[in-house]
């Protein structure tokens, strides 16, 4: 500051950049900026990105996974009261609200609350994109049984009942522990009309249910730990990224339907020895996928290798990177060639392998150099390895 000066170089920009400034804060950071002076209180009002996150409201060190009640009841209530207070600020159809999120625990009637005040403001505000992540508290699924599952998704249903106007311009939604109705997933889709990314983890609509999936504007759909026996994408136009992470039936446990656009495909799953090996080709059979992630929670490689065919050459025409994870022990990398040999715009192969320092692995590493050498393709190879094992990485570009 000169001398004489009574205002700091920081109020004297314009209203714009600290708008901007202030869009990198929190919620909670943004709103204590309003005690400096009028003026920051007024900029609160004309923030483009609101997130507002239970996670910001816990004392410092605590995570959402280990809050008690009394401190999820609290921060609930914090998250409530900073939603409808700052959004009661704005002027309607002043500013754009570029990013509305909105992290809470689904307890007592502040789910009802916070999806009123959102859905007031999309009925007065352009909101681009509008998301809700709703947590119950719990991440341990072996600490939830199917009760708890059964209640939670009742109350999850109360809240969506009562607050149409909010599910109705939503355009993200995540979702963990619920146990649903047979048709409540279906109406959940029907009336989100604008949604473009749905994350569900550990729901289902009871065990070895179906899950199907039709929706217009869908373009990112991630299904993780859930007990469905069956998932069909039957019409998903938009749906550019699939993440479908453990499944308990195995026959047939995804069926993809009209998905012209589906780019990006993660699949990981626990497979037994006596359990069946699938073949990527019917997976993905109509799709041209040009990202793939394949994970082995496994004893077991449970993607079957198969000869080159037609039917293969056309699901792997367009496909540039593959990521395999977790490759068990006592595998060597002859049962991947039949990705390599059909995929030939190839550009990146990840592998993380974990196994035993033996000769085994040894002949894996022999492998890559030669693969490296033969297709061109660059390989990362990773050991992340237990009590007695050890770690290497090898890095090769042909």
């Amino acid at each position: 500051m000169g001398k004489g000066s009574r205002d700091d170089r920081l109020s004297a920009l314009p209203d714009d950049i600290l708008v901007n400034i202030l869009d990198r804060l929190n919620v909670p950071e943004a709103a204590r900026t309003s005690i400096l002076a009028r003026r920051w209180g007024q900029l609160c009002a004309k923030l483009s990105r609101l997130i507002i996150s239970v996670q910001d409201f816990l004392p410092e060190g605590v995570l959402h996974t280990n809050v008690s009640v009394e401190e999820l009841v609290r921060t609930n209530a914090a998250v409530v009261q900073a939603t409808e207070s700052i959004l009661a600020r704005r002027n309607p159809g002043e500013h754009t609200i570029r990013l509305l999120s909105t992290t809470f625990y689904l307890r007592d009637d502040a789910p009802l609350s916070i999806g009123r005040a959102v859905g007031h403001v999309m009925a007065t505000h352009l909101v681009e994109v509008a998301k809700f992540t709703v947590r119950t508290g719990k991440d341990d699924i072996a600490e939830i049984d199917d009760d708890e599952l059964i209640t939670c998704a009742r109350k999850f249903m109360v809240f969506f009942d009562a607050c149409s106007n909010a599910f109705g311009g939503l355009t993200s939604l995540d979702l963990e522990n619920l146990r649903f109705g047979e048709s409540d997933i279906s109406s959940i889709l029907v009336s989100c009309k604008q949604l473009k990314h749905l994350h569900l983890y550990n729901c289902d609509c009871g065990e070895h249910s179906t899950l199907q999936v039709d929706h217009a504007h869908l373009s990112e759909l991630c299904i993780v730990q859930c007990l469905l026996s069956h998932v069909k994408l039957s019409w998903l136009p938009q749906l550019t990224q699939l993440v479908f992470d453990g499944w308990i039936d195995y026959d047939d446990p995804l069926f993809i339907g009209h998905v012209p656009l589906l780019k990006a495909v993660s699949l990981t799953n626990v497979a037994l020895s006596s359990n069946k090996m699938f073949k990527l080709s019917e997976f993905l059979s109509s799709t041209s996928v040009q990202n793939l992630k394949l994970g082995f929670k496994s004893e077991k490689i449970w993607v079957q290798p198969e000869c080159p065919t037609q039917s293969l050459a056309s699901v792997f025409r367009q496909l540039r990177f593959v990521n395999l994870v977790n490759i068990p022990e006592g595998y060597d990398l002859t049962w991947t060639m039949f990705i390599l040999e059909a995929a030939p715009l190839l550009k990146d192969l990840y592998i993380t392998v974990c196994a035993y320092l033996n000769i085994s692995f040894c002949n894996m590493v022999l492998m890559l150099v030669q693969m490296s050498a033969l297709l061109k393709i660059y390989f990362h190879l990773c050991c992340f390895c237990h009590a007695g094992m050890g770690s290497c990485v090898f890095n090769g570009d042909g």
